[in-house]
């Protein structure tokens, strides 16, 4: 029992790990620029981390940490396809990075996995699990919003909403965490309110000097 949570553990560390450098990154290059600004390093963390951090609610049997991969993965690679990365790849990794998340429901359904378990987890009361799942729509909904700003820019970037909504869900999430006695979360959210704060600033820093 022991070797297995330590092994579940560390998968989840490593997952919050390249999330939470996607934004040190970023904040470092946008403390440089004195403006936000979104490298296309941000995206790429990104999707290796959801890979990941997918695995990570799959083995901890977590719907409400599943369900944010699921919605986030492919609006990764399509701000990397507007910053015009994706085409560097090769076809190879375009298309297993595409077929990733169907690979993954399929080797579940070709283990017999109940699905009904992530739904009717012992371990997670209801009310618990119902604030998980809002806490993820919550900063699942900024990625959405990021996404339609980028589509009617024509570019990518990380408008103002996306910050403020980042710290509403995260927010959200920490207090799921804490209930929930998940380390990983509580560390990377804890963290991760401070770099979205300070991101916040920045924003407003700039609106100030173009004023």
């Amino acid at each position: 029992m022991i070797e297995a949570f330590s092994y579940i553990t560390i998968i989840g560390f490593i997952g919050q790990g390249l999330f939470f450098s996607r934004f040190l990154f970023q904040l470092i290059l946008s403390e440089k620029s004195k403006k936000i600004v979104t490298p296309s390093i941000f995206w790429k963390l990104s999707l290796l981390a959801s890979i990941i951090f997918f695995i990570y609610g799959y083995l901890r049997e977590d719907f409400a940490i599943m369900l944010g991969q699921c919605f986030t993965y492919f609006i990764y690679i399509r701000n990397l396809q507007l910053q015009g990365e994706w085409k560097k790849l090769p076809s190879i990794f375009q298309i297993l990075l595409f077929v990733f998340p169907i690979s993954i429901g399929t080797y579940a359904l070709i283990n017999g996995m109940d699905f009904d378990v992530f739904f009717n987890n012992q371990n997670i009361p209801k009310w618990l699990l119902t604030l998980g799942i809002v806490a993820q729509l919550v900063f699942i909904f900024r990625f959405v919003y990021q996404w339609i700003s980028s589509e009617k820019h024509k570019k990518s970037h990380l408008p103002l909403g996306f910050w403020v909504i980042s710290l509403m869900g995260s927010s959200l999430i920490l207090t799921y965490s804490i209930f929930r006695e998940d380390l990983v979360l509580f560390l990377a959210h804890s963290i991760g309110m401070l770099v979205y704060a300070r991101n916040i600033f920045l924003w407003k820093k700039e609106q100030k000097n173009e004023a």
